[in-house]
Order: structure tokens, then C-alpha cells, then sequence
């Protein structure tokens, strides 16, 4: 027996990766990711149950909720802009220290948004600042994942790529479960106004105690081993960016389409459409918000379990099947959503959205893998981030400000429903359209497998062993 089937596994660069290495990537990089989107998505809940009041009260209830829905959208369109410094600098001068610096920047935001003065406090002033600080989270947000992706599935063996991959992933929903448990239980501490008054702002300041943990933890994680084979043969790309897009365009944009579809689907709970929808006194359901958070709560749940076994699953299977098989569960959770949201029910609620989130753990599990895996090693980090910031343009920015248009024009829910299933397909479509890449090797001296076969009308490259 070898060394390296002893104690661990060989890396890029020839050192043995032991399975505590891997183990502490992994909680790393869940950790991280819980923190970022803990924040984020603390910020997206808040919007929908609070932010048109408090900041957009002058505009009346309709029109108020469409602006706090857009204050979630406009950070999208700042995540571009976070990817290409952070797939810049991480392509450069490596994935951890942009993984820091991410985590900072986003933690900062939250907690002063959680000190900021209301409309009423200070006039137009606070939804100016509010939105300056969202664009700051969208800045993040656009550099965070690229980098998480990238430390799992690079330390990861090549035929559990899926499963380490699913670490970052699942950091989402565990985020998701923490924003909403946090609002829920405020709710019950601060009932009624005083949930107005101060319930909603303590989530926000809770923020800083996860900073401490997830950036003691973050620095307690060696570098990529894929970049540092590359920054020890010094073939750092000097323009990472203008190199993806002059090779790889088309590549991009079906990344960015694959996601766009379950983003789309998923910001109607993390975008805080549901939530907004579900409570609303003058709307077709007027539940209580305690139960409608809850509801999110116990949905999230189902999105880890599946959002963790697609990506155990994409190791067998491969990534495109298991998207497909996604596709497939999301679109019909949608038929079934509305319907059961439209009960005025909280269990029926609850099985609805927790529906849906299997579909969509099908369609997120496997991204981190996929993703790693369609770009060469010079510009993964940038094509990584680029992709998924304009994916989450294209699906999840304004996903929750059409939905709110589309049911306040037609009356009826059915307009979001089809909305989202065409969402549904146009990602479906792109995956269609792209090829499973399952095993290829991801070092940087294999470049030129890693150019080819990457679409359907491509022949397909042959894995390195």
C-alpha cells in the first residue's frame, strides 16, 4: 500500500491530502457560507416582512413592498462586480484571502444596517442608505461563493467532487434556516409593534458573533492545492477575465442560464416574495407571521437534506442527470405551490415550500462540482464567479419585484407560476445543452483537456486517469 492510499490522497502538487484536511475544508467552507448567507438573506426576509414599512412607508403598501423587493434585486446587480475583483484577485493571488475579505465585507454591512435609522428617523436618508449598504452585501455575495466552491471541490478526491462540492452548498440553506428561525423567534420575543420597533434589528447585530467564528475559521484553512501548483509553476493568468470571455463567452452564458433557473425559483422564499405574500392582511392568505416563518424554516430543512444528497448522488449519476431529474421535481412543485400557499394553511404552506426545495436541492447540489468542472484552472475562479453573478441577475434579482407585479396586474398567482416554470425550462435548456464532465482532471498543466468537449456538439474529451 502507498503512502498515499494509507493516509490520504495525493493533491496537485504531489503532497498527501489527509481526510482531517479534507473534513476541515469542508466544515470551512460550510461555515462561510452559512455566515454570508445567514447575512444575505436576513436582509431579503426583513425586506419582505418590514423594509416597506419602515423605510418605504411614504409610498404607500403596494407600491412600498415593490421597492423593498428592488432594494433585494439592485445587490444583484452589483455581484458582477464582486466576481470579477474576486475571480481577479483569486486567480492571481489565491481563493482564501478573497474568502476573508468577503466575509468581512458582508458581516460589516449587516450590522449596520441593523443600526439604521428608519424613514420616519431620518427622512429620505435611510432607504439611500439602506440601499448603499445592500449594494455592499451584492459586492460580497458575488465574490463569496466562487471561492468557497473552488477550496471544496479542488481539495476534494476527483470521485467525490460532487459531495465535497455540496458543502458550500448546503451553507446556503442552513443560512436560509438560521434567517428565518431568528425572525421567528424575534417575533415571538418582540410581538407585534415592537417587532417593528426592534425585533427585526437583533438578527442583523447577531451577525457580528458569526463574523468571529467564520473568519476563525476561514484562516485556519490552507490555499487551494490546485492554485498553489499553479502560482509554483507562476502561470498566473496577468488578465483572467479578458482571457475567459475571449474563449470562453458561450460558456458563460449557459453557466449563467443554469443557474438563472433555480435562482429564479428559489428567491420566492429567500428573496422574501412568499413571506411578504403569505402575511400580507389585504392579500388572498393573511397568515400569521410567526407561521409563515416557520414554514420557511421547515422548508429550508428539506432544502439541506436534498441539496446535500444531490451532490452525494452527482458523484454516481453525474451532474447533468441529477439537473435533469431536478428540472423535472422543480417544475412540478410549482404547479403544486400556490395552490397549497393559496389555503390560508400553515401545514399545507409548509408542504408546499418544502416541495419545491427538493427540486430545487436537485439543482444545486450538483452546481458546485459542474461548475469546477467546466472552466480550466487558469480562469475557473473567475469563470466560477462570473457565471453564478450572472445567473443570479438573470434569475433571482428581480425574480421577487415580478412576481409582486405580475399577481398586483392579473389578480392571480397563476401569472408567477408560469413565470417561474418558464424559468424552469430555460434552465433546464442550458443543461441540456452542456456536457457532463464528471472525473476530468482539474490541474493546471491539463489545460487542454479541459478546453474541450465542453458542449453537446463537441466530442467528448477523454478523463485523464
Amino acid at each position: 500500500m502507498s503512502p498515499a492510499s494509507a493516509s490520504g490522497s495525493l493533491t496537485p502538487t504531489g503532497t498527501i491530502a489527509t481526510s482531517s484536511d479534507r473534513r476541515r475544508v469542508a466544515f470551512a467552507t460550510v461555515v462561510g457560507t452559512t455566515v454570508e448567507w445567514y447575512d444575505y438573506f436576513i436582509y431579503a426576509s426583513a425586506a419582505g416582512l418590514v423594509f416597506s414599512q419602515l423605510f418605504f412607508e411614504p409610498a404607500g403598501p403596494g407600491v412600498g413592498t415593490i421597492l423593498a423587493f428592488l432594494t433585494v434585486g439592485i445587490s444583484f446587480l452589483f455581484r458582477p462586480l464582486g466576481a470579477f475583483l474576486a475571480g481577479h484577485f483569486g486567480d492571481r493571488f489565491g481563493r482564501r484571502i478573497v474568502l476573508v475579505v468577503t466575509l468581512i465585507l458582508m458581516g460589516a454591512a449587516t450590522v449596520l444596517i441593523g443600526l439604521l435609522p428608519t424613514y420616519s428617523q431620518i427622512g429620505i436618508a435611510a432607504p439611500i442608505l439602506l440601499i448603499l449598504l445592500r449594494i455592499l452585501q451584492g459586492v460580497s455575495a458575488g465574490g463569496e461563493w466562487g471561492g468557497a466552491v473552488l477550496m471544496a471541490v479542488e481539495h476534494a478526491p476527483r470521485d467525490r467532487r460532487g459531495l465535497y462540492g455540496a458543502m458550500p452548498q448546503i451553507g446556503v440553506p442552513i443560512g436560509l434556516l438560521l434567517a428565518s428561525a431568528m425572525l421567528a423567534i424575534m417575533n415571538i420575543i418582540f410581538p407585534g409593534d415592537a417587532f417593528l420597533d426592534w425585533g427585526w434589528r437583533i438578527p442583523f447585530l447577531f451577525s457580528i458573533v458569526l463574523i468571529l467564528v467564520g473568519y476563525w475559521v476561514r484562516r485556519r484553512v490552507e490555499e487551494s492545492p490546485v492554485f498553489t501548483e499553479i502560482a509554483e509553476r507562476k502561470e498566473q493568468t496577468g488578465a483572467p477575465i479578458v482571457k475567459l470571455f475571449a474563449r470562453f463567452t458561450p460558456l458563460v452564458i449557459l453557466a449563467a442560464l443554469v443557474f438563472a433557473g433555480n435562482n429564479a425559483v428559489g428567491y420566492m422564499t429567500t428573496g422574501g416574495y412568499v413571506q411578504n405574500y403569505a402575511t400580507n392582511p389585504e392579500g388572498p392568505v393573511g397568515l400569521d407571521r410567526g407561521d409563515v416563518l416557520w414554514a420557511v424554516t421547515a422548508s429550508s430543512v428539506t432544502w439541506l437534506i436534498s441539496t446535500f444528497i444531490a451532490g452525494w448522488i452527482c458523484d454516481r449519476i453525474g451532474r447533468r442527470t441529477t439537473y435533469i431529474f431536478g428540472w423535472i421535481l422543480q417544475g412540478a412543485a410549482l404547479f403544486a405551490l400556490f395552490p397549497l400557499v393559496n389555503t390560508a394553511n400553515p401545514v399545507l404552506l409548509a408542504s408546499g415550500l418544502m416541495l419545491l426545495t427538493v427540486g430545487l436541492g436537485f439543482t444545486y447540489g450538483p452546481q458546485s462540482a459542474w461548475y469546477s468542472e467546466m472552466f480550466p484552472a487558469s480562469v475557473r475562479f473567475s469563470g466560477v464567479s462570473i457565471s453564478y453573478a450572472i445567473g443570479a441577475i438573470l434569475g433571482g434579482a428581480f425574480a421577487p419585484t415580478i412576481a409582486a407585479w405580475l399577481q398586483q396586474t392579473t389578480g392571480t398567482s397563476t401569472s408567477v407560476t408560469l413565470y417561474l416554470v418558464g424559468m424552469t425550462v430555460i434552465g433546464l435548456i442550458a443543461t441540456l445543452l452542456l456536457r457532463d464532465r464528471k472525473g476530468i482532471s482539474l490541474r493546471p498543466g491539463d489545460e487542454e483537456e479541459q478546453r474541450e468537449g465542453i458542449y453537446i456538439w463537441e466530442p467528448a474529451s477523454a478523463p485523464k486517469p
